[in-house]
């Protein structure tokens, strides 16, 4: 695991025992990301004993009766407490824990550290590359640096990194770990692994993962958007009819091209701006883009979406990444979504789904999150992804024509 100098020996602080196979997994994301997180270079004052916190808990121990006590500070929880020998200890759970170690040699006490952030070189890591997921999470860099005062830098994913730098310009972007580096957060959804967030990720809303995995207060607040010149003279609506799974999409017989309609009628250009004109999938879970609606489609750069919805009048799209770029540049959303509860996503006064049918399946544990169909409801069923199908169009017109007025009113 990376250039540690021991065998290491992983413990865990949350109920691992439910699922010996989520162990595996965890383990091997550790191994993964010790490779990155490089050798334990915080020093004890004690030779050979060394501590970190940039993969989890990483605590150095050298040859020699020791005894190592490792616990929660604010409730007394102990999770370890045993003897040990030329190994390397590194916890499962990568968030925020307010760790407590204890260290004993030949029965006294030698050593004692209480895991503080502030003022220190805190790295931040994010491990996921779905767009809506990074885009939830962003706001929280300058949090930990505010927060704790702390030294922060931060690695994300290629196509991100523009719209990070256009967010926070002052804070630097690194891909390497840096001589001095604290601690390592890791951003992931934590759909499930109980390592990367206390919690799994589906039960709070997405704007407050970040939170859950920094141990944090308070959610962050969203950034503000400095925009590029707007590209467009008329007044323009974007949709995105696309998202990362067809359960997302809106399979309303012809409602993409009926709402195209509507809002051409109110003197709108309609701009399709989804990666993809088409959607790779089965007749019943197409996402097409409507004929009706101008074709923006393309893999263009996410800065030239970004400024191209920041001065649409609104944008119009499902769960999805648009959905949360548009919401991170100041773009009003109309957001249909039956896949998802009401509160999973960003808030929005103009989310569009039907309370009276079959939905939400996505925040239900109970499902497998990562089916590509409707779980619920057998295959070949009138039923099948009715959370999508039973969304009308007069519901999402009822929704243009409140955002309309909202506008017209001053209120947005």
């Amino acid at each position: 695991m990376g250039n540690l100098s021991y065998p290491v020996h992983f413990f865990g602080c949350s109920r691992w025992d439910e699922s010996q196979g989520k162990v595996q997994q965890m383990v091997e994301i550790s191994q993964k990301n010790g490779t990155g997180a490089g050798e334990i270079a915080g020093e004890t004052g004690i030779e050979g004993l060394k501590l970190d916190f940039n993969n989890g808990l990483r605590l150095q121990i050298p040859s020699g009766n020791w005894h190592v006590i490792i616990q929660d500070y604010d409730s007394g929880i102990v999770f370890l407490d045993q003897d040990v020998s030329k190994v390397v200890l590194v916890s499962l759970e990568k968030y925020y824990i307010h760790w407590q170690i204890e260290v004993f040699h030949d029965g006294a006490p030698v050593f004692g550290h209480i895991f503080d952030p502030t003022g220190r070189k805190i790295r931040l890591v994010f491990a996921c590359s779905l767009i809506g997921d990074v885009l939830s999470f962003l706001p929280y860099i300058p949090m930990v640096r505010d927060f704790w005062q702390a030294d922060v830098y931060f690695s994300v994913g290629e196509r991100m990194r523009e719209i990070a730098r256009r967010l926070f310009p002052d804070i630097r972007q690194s891909g390497n770990i840096e001589e001095g580096t604290y601690a390592t957060f890791y951003f992931a959804a934590g759909l499930g692994m109980l390592g990367w967030i206390p919690v799994d990720g589906r039960m709070i809303p997405m704007t407050q993962t970040g939170q859950m995995i920094l141990g944090l207060p308070y959610s962050a607040p969203k950034p503000v958007w400095i925009p590029g010149p707007r590209a467009i003279k008329e007044p323009y609506v974007c949709i995105g009819v696309q998202a990362s799974t067809a359960g997302k999409g809106w399979h309303y017989p012809g409602g993409w091209e009926e709402i195209t309609d509507y809002l051409k009628n109110l003197g709108y250009r309609v701009l399709c701006i989804d990666k993809e004109k088409h959607y790779d999938g089965t007749t019943e879970y197409t996402m097409n883009m409507p004929e009706n609606a101008e074709d923006f489609t393309g893999d263009r750069p996410l800065l030239e979406r970004a400024d191209m919805l920041h001065h649409a009048e609104f944008f119009i799209g499902l769960s999805s990444g648009l959905s949360w770029l548009a919401y991170t540049v100041d773009c009003p959303v109309i957001m249909i979504a039956g896949f998802t509860m009401y509160w999973s996503e960003f808030p929005t006064p103009y989310r569009v789904y039907n309370r009276l049918i079959c939905s939400g399946c996505y925040n239900d544990l109970r499902i497998d999150w990562q089916s590509n169909g409707c779980e619920r409801q057998w295959a070949g069923s009138p039923e099948i992804l009715q959370c999508s199908k039973k969304i009308t169009p007069r519901m999402v017109i009822q929704a243009i024509d409140r955002l309309i007025c909202d506008r017209e009113a001053g209120r947005i």
